[in-house]
């Protein structure tokens, strides 16, 4: 049974940080590429950051220089290091595996950033 289970999540003020995970079972984790997407309300989702099996990464413009998304094979977690917070990075993050035709979703986690 294919599982991801983001955590991290929380309240955070403008300018923080916070480390999002995503632990991952069910499947070959490293044959996968892992993603972060968010959902804003009342905004379609969208990518944050991805990275392959290899470890090659890709970020959005929005974040680029702010987060870094990494693996751990080992642990079969992906991660996604959040530094100087926005109150516009306020959004559901959730966690995607891919591999040719196949994607898995995580149920999300909520990131809010405000005073």
């Amino acid at each position: 049974q294919v599982q991801l289970v983001e955590s991290g999540g929380g309240l955070v003020q403008p300018g923080g940080s916070l480390r999002l995970s995503c632990a991952a079972s069910g499947f070959i984790f490293s044959n996968y590429a892992m993603a972060w997407y968010r959902q804003a309300p009342g905004k379609q989702r969208e990518l944050v950051a991805i990275i392959t099996g290899g470890g090659a990464t890709n970020y959005a413009g929005s974040v680029k220089g702010r987060f870094t998304i990494s693996r751990d094979n080992a642990k079969n977690t992906v991660y996604l290091q959040m530094s100087s917070l926005k109150p516009e990075d306020t959004a559901v993050y959730y966690c995607k595996a891919n591999w040719r035709t196949r994607d898995y979703w995580g149920q999300g986690t909520q990131v809010t950033v405000s005073s």
